[in-house]
């Protein structure tokens, strides 16, 4: 990923945050000569240095990745700047957002147990705590046999990229009325994005 100076995170701690909060992420490799790529939820374990997921088991894109280098990568709130938010017109709009790149080795995991405990993981991130829902000697039997449709694998962290784009290029008159505007949005991203600039700010 091309990551100016400016833009450039290298706190794995703060990279490690923004998987967990972001961690619905598409994982990209070469499959018959073809990129390919499949969008998928991530769980991190950052003592171990690894992302654990699964592919339903048709799909084909498991079947070579353990023989390459792949890529995945998380995405977080973007939002376009125009240029109108500056002081002169000899400016131009861009785009402020945030992503990781993830690289690494992919192991199919081919142990049962291991493999239901990444699951458990898995549904506990997403339930919540207070859910009634959990993978527990109630329905072990029934996940168990619907594990064989899927292929679950863990990937060795290599290395991680982080880019918070967030007009640090720019003057801090700048980023503040940048700032100002979002702030003024009922977007989301808009809202997210003015939050980070100010964390920037501080």
């Amino acid at each position: 990923m091309y990551i100016p100076k400016h833009f450039r995170i290298d706190d794995s701690e703060k990279i490690y945050d923004f998987i967990e909060s972001n961690s619905f992420g598409i994982i990209f490799s070469n499959h018959n000569q073809r990129p390919e790529a499949s969008h998928l939820p991530f769980i991190v374990e950052r003592g171990e240095g690894y992302l654990y997921g699964h592919f339903a088991r048709p799909n084909t894109q498991w079947k070579d990745i353990g023989q390459q280098e792949v890529l995945i990568v998380f995405s977080g709130p973007h939002i376009y700047i125009s240029s109108s938010l500056y002081e002169t017109n000899l400016s131009v709009p861009t785009w402020n957002y945030v992503a990781v790149h993830v690289y690494g080795r992919v192991e199919i995991i081919e142990d049962l147990q291991e493999g239901i405990k990444s699951l458990e993981k898995l549904v506990t991130k997403y339930e919540g705590s207070t859910s009634p829902y959990s993978i527990n000697e109630t329905n072990r039997q029934f996940v168990e046999g619907l594990s064989k449709g899927i292929v679950m694998f863990k990937m060795k962290i290599e290395r991680m990229e982080g880019k918070w784009k967030l007009s640090q290029n720019h003057s801090k008159e700048r980023q503040f009325n940048v700032i100002k505007y979002l702030e003024q949005s009922t977007s989301e991203d808009a809202q997210q994005i003015a939050d980070l600039m100010k964390q920037n700010n501080q």
